[in-house]
């Protein structure tokens, strides 16, 4: 289907929280970061709704375990809808301890302020995309997000290496792993949840990633100040590829834009919530019944924003394809089987793009002969 994924970046790599500071006090971006108009954060293709009211909703997920059966339907109902409707919705009460996701954060943006020659001993290439990386996508003159990141794995083990982890800040690897211990029991207690809510066994969805041997990485964001956030992005619009994703955001700076009909809301981060978002593998398991919805970053000209992205992804080289329980003569099958690790080095070979790279995957309509 695809070649194997390239050894080396096209062209030179430019880390973006070096060129944000060699620009300070400008007025222009370069050309490489100027998105097409149709693309651009206030364009009229792109209409931003300005409501204060409308956010994504805030689910407490202490209700999912209500000994009161109300609570606990209620709860489960507005998971279910928000899952229909949304794509995505925010979590308190999750059970992840406020210090550890503080400490998550500030570990991480001290690693993004340490010297360069620090960071560039982690530089990544597009091969696995671990470590300290400025680009998606390997299109060469391709357009670029103004963003740097890091990306790493945490499960299947034989891929968590902690070598591939920054040893300073001294704190980061202890705390990377304890974060990602929790993020894992949390993805695990939320699949149980997503598959009740589709009428299937508990353990249905999970068993479909792979049972207990499935993956999971965090890809940290950096969003340097931008003289020009009209014209750019932070991240561009897509997505996400794999299972569940669970955002940690940064302090009361929003930027997470969620498309909601022919508009973008910009997410509101509740104080110590997690911002989840179904990814196109539960959209193909679900047969559609669960939405993975476009999403982008935005960035802005007075601060620097960090954020953590937590993916609970399937075993790489299990067949995707809808649960046979929701396939029905009614409501056929939407997808095609496709393995995790063919979709994602698609994904990787062609960049963000929409919805597009899901909706590649549709199955042809049933013949009506």
């Amino acid at each position: 289907m695809m070649n194997d994924s390239p050894q080396e970046w096209p062209e030179p790599i430019i880390r973006v929280q070096s060129l944000s500071e060699s620009i300070k006090g400008s007025n222009s971006i370069p050309e490489r970061y100027i998105k097409p108009i149709s693309e651009r954060p206030n364009s009229n293709n792109n209409m931003i709704s300005d409501d204060d009211c409308i956010n994504i909703p805030i689910i407490d997920l202490k209700g999912v375990y209500s000994e009161d059966p109300k609570i606990r339907a209620l709860t489960l109902n507005k998971i279910s809808e928000a899952c229909k409707e949304w794509g995505f919705f925010q979590v308190v009460n999750h059970g992840v301890s406020h210090e550890l996701m503080d400490m998550a954060r500030e570990t991480w943006r001290e690693f993004f302020h340490m010297p360069m020659e620090e960071k560039q001993k982690y530089a990544n290439s597009p091969k696995t995309y671990e470590g300290y990386g400025s680009r998606l996508g390997v299109e060469k003159g391709a357009i670029l997000d103004w963003s740097d990141y890091y990306y790493l794995h945490f499960l299947p083990f034989n891929l968590k290496d902690f070598n591939k982890w920054p040893s300073h800040p001294p704190s980061c690897r202890e705390v990377v792993d304890e974060y990602g211990r929790e993020l894992v029991n949390l993805c695990g207690r939320l699949m149980k949840v997503l598959s009740k809510n589709l009428g299937l066994e508990e353990e249905c969805l999970q068993n479909g990633f792979g049972g207990e041997d499935i993956g999971a990485c965090l890809r940290v964001n950096f969003y340097p100040k931008c003289p020009r956030p009209e014209l750019t992005l932070g991240l561009s619009s897509h997505s996400d590829p794999g299972g569940i994703t669970f955002l940690l955001p940064d302090h009361n700076i929003p930027g997470l834009q969620v498309r909601r009909g022919h508009s973008w809301i910009t997410v509101k981060p509740s104080p110590h919530a997690f911002i989840v978002n179904i990814g196109d593998q539960i959209q193909v398991l679900s047969n559609g019944i669960y939405k993975s919805v476009e999403h982008r970053v935005i960035v802005n000209s007075n601060e620097e924003r960090v954020s953590l992205a937590f993916f609970y992804n399937p075993k790489s080289d299990i067949p995707i394809e809808p649960v046979k329980e929701l396939v029905t003569k009614e409501r056929p099958s939407l997808y095609k089987a496709m393995t995790y690790e063919k979709y994602r080095l698609f994904i990787r070979l062609k960049g963000p793009s929409g919805k597009s790279h899901l909706e590649s995957l549709k199955s042809p309509p049933p013949s009506t002969k």
